[in-house]
């Protein structure tokens, strides 16, 4: 992974960690730094074909996310996280968030809270939106405040701890599963037909079965 910090955490002034551990983002387009193998996941492949099928208009991706609709209009105009399915297109237009966008939007919201930097942030975006769909499941991302670290195992996430700083870390997989809970609750797109899907609400269900009861 690349980074826009200094490269630091812990240890002498400069000084990267070695190629078996944690690597960072670098916000320089031009180096880029050797990808890890990926694991292919286990009987993974009709669930993500189905999340990326569905898309997301902005309310629905500001409550999965945890966020302000005047965030995330503000963040689309500033080309942090943009809406990948569909952008807006003047007025009237409405704004079409992939699955993967929301999980971005929830993970710049948690880093923007803990006060990364933007530069950072934005960094981390674009790193984010290159990898592959289900790489983000096993994927951790810790910060000291100045570099942005990505770590696949344990003892990379060892490392960076051992530095002696405060470390912040995301579990993307983690957040990849409340945003895939939200967003089964909420009403979703097909990107092919635009046909609305219905989200599942257990207290809907519940009343359902209450009625049937009577």
């Amino acid at each position: 992974m690349r980074t826009s910090g200094d490269g630091t955490v812990g240890g002498a002034p400069g000084r990267g960690f070695a190629e078996s551990g944690p690597y960072q983002l670098h916000s320089s387009a031009v180096d880029h730094a050797p990808q890890r193998p990926t694991a292919v996941p286990n009987g993974g492949g009709a669930a993500s074909m189905t999340l990326e099928q569905i898309g997301y208009r902005g309310p629905t991706a500001c409550a999965a996310a945890g966020i302000t609709y005047r965030q995330l209009d503000y963040w689309a105009r500033t080309g942090l996280v943009e809406p990948s399915v569909r952008p807006a297109h003047g007025s009237g237009t409405q704004r079409l968030y992939s699955f993967r966008d929301v999980v971005v939007l929830k993970i710049v919201k948690r880093f923007l809270d803990t006060g990364v930097s933007l530069q950072n942030i934005r960094t981390t975006v674009q790193h984010l939106r290159e990898r592959g769909f289900r790489d983000l499941e096993r994927m951790t991302l810790m910060s000291d405040g100045a570099t942005v670290y990505e770590c696949t195992s344990p003892d990379e996430v060892h490392a960076l701890l051992q530095g002696g700083q405060g470390i912040f870390g995301i579990a993307v997989g983690v957040v990849w599963r409340d945003v895939e809970s939200a967003l089964s609750q909420l009403h979703g797109e097909r990107i092919d037909t635009g046909e609305t899907l219905v989200g599942h609400n257990p207290a809907d269900e519940l009343a359902r079965r209450r009625n049937r009861a009577v």
